[in-house]
């Protein structure tokens, strides 16, 4: 049933989104993510990229969507799993969760 591991991306910056007021930091919101998903869903694997929008990106690919975020389309950090957008600016675990237990992942007991 399961695929393969999901690629959960943030995209985000250092400075806080303006929108975002009292919202944790990108950084802080990529850090949390990860220890979050991997509290909830042990030994299920998954890839956490974080990808800041005002530096050099890898690849087009990166660089096309943060060149949305920072043309205002998406308010950051906006979080992708598979390329779906699953969040932006404040982040809520439920969405993650959700779009994880989609894809098969299943909560520790």
């Amino acid at each position: 049933m399961k695929t393969q591991k999901p690629i959960i991306e943030i995209f985000g910056a250092e400075i806080i989104c303006a929108s975002c007021v009292n919202a944790p930091s990108s950084i802080d919101t990529y850090e949390w993510l990860q220890a979050a998903i991997s509290r909830k869903y042990p030994n299920q694997p998954f890839t956490i990229r974080y990808i800041d929008i005002e530096k050099p990106t890898e690849n087009d690919r990166d660089q096309e969507w943060a060149t949305r975020i920072l043309d205002d389309e998406f308010f950051y950090p906006l979080v992708l799993i598979n390329d779906e957008v699953i969040g932006e600016g404040y982040i809520q675990l439920k969405p993650v969760f959700a779009a994880l237990e989609k894809l098969g992942f299943t909560a520790a007991e």
